[in-house]
């Protein structure tokens, strides 16, 4: 069955620039597309790259589409190589909702309750107030970035932190693979100590997998992969690895929404799935993975939209005036 496909590319600031270990990001650059069936029939998809986790450059993404031919098959779609992951997401995604396989959701909003969500917390002392309006609008997980400042000055914003939230909050760490093997040790014993951070994210750099796999075995708390298991090869290979701890995804730079859920539910993984910073196009097929997928009832790393201006439904409707 042919498609007729368009696409436009977006460049969305953040409210304030995000501050990561892999440096500070100011900008959300990605591409809607549009796939329209012969009998009228509309799919969106968005491909929402993240070049630091391992996925394809936006330009990567956006040459793929520039070389398209205005109508595409099918097959097309299901043939998109490894190597550009964004856009196997997209364009599956698109076909998805096009075929209402699986079903549209009634709103395009996310479907689930905030309380079900992980908010974002801005790097160092922001995230002392941060919390405080998040709370206010139901959510009871945060995330928190860390490895952005030297560790002694986080620790003692983590310890203010830990004080400050209310007993029933969840607190997540995410190093973004930024940590010295001294300095994650210091962590893990903190977060022991303190027995209230459900997960560290990714301590330390992805080519130190035995090194994460010896921190799972020596502290109590859980670590989660995220960097290492940016998309479903590095997925497999984690898992033969022998990694059975947490499975941080994101599926948008995960690679083909069928794939992954073959992966999933053949190994029953503990998965946490989360946000790239895409628009409610994007989000919502991530959502939908995360409903079918997630078997730990743990919260979703959704928790983002503070982070950007304009509401979803404004901004889509001035991008593309048809969404």
């Amino acid at each position: 069955m042919p498609y007729r496909f368009e696409f436009r590319p977006y460049r969305r600031p953040f409210q304030r620039p995000l501050q990561t270990s892999h440096g500070t990001w100011v900008f959300r650059e990605g591409i809607i597309l549009r796939l329209t069936g012969s009998a009228g029939q509309v799919g969106f998809g968005e491909i929402a790259p993240l070049s630091w986790f391992g996925s394809e450059t936006f330009e990567q993404a956006l040459d793929f589409c520039r070389q398209l031919p205005a109508e595409i098959a099918e097959a097309t779609i299901f043939s998109i190589p490894p190597a550009l992951p964004a856009c196997q997401f997209a364009f599956e995604s698109a076909r998805e909702t096009l075929t209402g396989n699986p079903p549209i959701p009634k709103s395009r909003h996310p479907t689930l309750n905030p309380l079900t969500y992980s908010a974002l917390l801005p790097a160092g002392e922001a995230a002392l107030s941060a919390w405080q309006p998040l709370w206010q609008q139901g959510y009871r997980t945060f995330k928190w970035k860390i490895a952005v400042a030297p560790a002694p000055e986080e620790l003692q914003i983590f310890h203010r932190l830990n004080q400050t939230l209310p007993a029933p909050a969840k607190l997540r760490l995410d190093a973004n693979g930024g940590l010295p093997w001294e300095d994650a040790n210091q962590w893990l014993q903190a977060c022991d100590s303190c027995g209230a951070v459900e997960y560290l994210e990714q301590p330390l750099p992805v080519d130190r997998f035995d090194a994460m796999l010896e921190l799972s075995n020596r502290y109590s708390t859980h670590l989660a992969l995220d960097e290492s298991v940016a998309t479903l090869a590095q997925m497999q290979d984690c898992f033969l690895k022998g990694w059975r701890g947490i499975f941080v995804i994101k599926p948008a730079i995960a690679g083909s929404p069928s794939q992954l859920r073959r992966f999933c539910r053949q190994h029953d993984i503990d998965a946490v799935f989360s946000s790239v910073f895409e628009t409610a196009i994007g989000r919502q097929a991530a959502l939908r993975l995360s409903a079918e997928l997630s078997r730990h009832n743990r919260a979703a790393g959704f928790g983002v939209s503070h982070w950007f201006g304009e509401d979803d439904e404004i901004w889509l409707e001035n991008l593309w005036p048809t969404y």
